[in-house]
């Protein structure tokens, strides 16, 4: 759990409401005009108490200001520390990576991402946790912490599926006795009890075979050329939290991510975005606008969306919005023609449930 511990008062901030406050009652004891009873005299005592309670209020709000800066950017530096930048290469993947929180008083959010090279291939992970602000930032951080480990230990993407949600479990059976010690468990009617994840977890191998388990997110769009798609349309398990995982569990292979094409992650805050006029975002379109007549790199890809996006809103979206960007930039090769423009666009995979 993260913690945001306040500071003790310091001496200057100690002394000016206590000289205000002896202003106040020197005037009201020491001061004859203050003993009289007429109409000019309690005019005067009353601007004497009106001044002193205007600057203490003053006061008061100078320090609360300063204590509120002082926790959002406590806040910053924790989810800076917790959901870090990507490094912009990563096995010769290209990585670009933004959020953008609904919660402005934190500035921070419910939504993760990370992209590791492993002996297994570039794992990646995608997730948006049940609510915003600092009390998602400790989910956050148990999901990413355990899937820093898993995504190295772990030989199959299943298994680092299953340690995630180990992972959940604990962190909320923690919150549950944490805010009902009386309990010593996870009460239904809590609501640490009812929240959830939703996690995509890829693994993007050296030929560029796609390989996918997801738990109720959005699959992820491919861009090839100046195409924009699906990356699959199988149907997704049910988001970590409230329902356990199957027993057998298998990755799904998507096809293969090309040299020069990209996948842009994104959590249901960006398609579910609204405008004034309770229109959603039309994300597909434009990331077809971001990859028309320009060089497609994440940079541009994320810029474009972002720009889009809070005109769309109007600067204020709803939910968090998180996007991650991977295009393959392992150099080229006989199936580069695939990205040039114009490239038909087929399908990685049929539609199917999974099992």
């Amino acid at each position: 759990m993260i913690r945001i511990k306040a500071r003790a008062p310091t001496r200057r901030a100690t002394v000016l409401p206590t000289v205000w406050g002896a202003v106040a009652v020197g005037y009201k004891f020491g001061c004859p005009l203050a003993q009289q009873n007429g109409l000019g005299a309690r005019i005067v005592t009353s601007a004497v108490f009106f001044a002193v309670g205007t600057g203490l209020v003053l006061h008061v709000r100078r320090t609360l200001l300063r204590e509120l800066r002082i926790a959002r950017k406590v806040a910053r530096t924790a989810q800076n520390v917790v959901l870090r930048p990507p490094p912009p290469r990563v096995d010769g993947i290209d990585v670009a990576a933004a959020q953008l929180s609904a919660d402005r008083g934190a500035s921070v959010g419910g939504d993760l991402y990370e992209a590791i090279a492993t002996e297994h291939g570039v794992r990646v992970v995608m997730g948006d946790v049940r609510g915003h602000g600092l009390a998602a930032l400790g989910t956050v951080a148990a999901l990413l912490g355990s899937f820093r480990e898993a995504a190295h230990d772990e030989a199959g993407l299943d298994r680092v599926l299953r340690r995630l949600d180990r992972a959940l479990a604990r962190h909320l059976r923690e919150r549950a006795r944490a805010e009902h010690p009386a309990h010593g468990g996870s009460e239904p009617d809590t609501p640490v009890a009812e929240e959830f994840v939703t996690v995509l977890l890829l693994e993007i191998g050296p030929d560029g075979e796609v390989r996918a388990l997801n738990c109720g997110h959005p699959w992820p769009y491919l861009l090839s050329g100046t195409t924009v798609g699906p990356l699959s349309h199988l149907d997704p398990l049910p988001p970590l939290g409230p329902f356990p995982l199957p027993a057998e569990l298998t990755a799904r292979s998507c096809g293969r991510l090309l040299p020069g094409e990209s996948l842009v992650l994104f959590t249901d805050g960006a398609e579910e975005a609204r405008d004034a006029r309770g229109r959603f975002f039309p994300l597909p379109k434009v990331l077809a606008d971001a990859v028309r007549g320009q060089p497609v790199t994440p940079q541009t890809v994320l810029r474009t969306v972002f720009r889009a996006l809070l005109d769309h809103t109007g600067g204020t979206p709803g939910d968090d919005v998180a996007l991650l960007v991977l295009r393959n930039g392992r150099g080229t090769g006989p199936q580069a023609a695939a990205t040039e423009p114009g490239a038909r666009f087929t399908p990685r995979v049929k539609a199917q449930p999974l099992r």
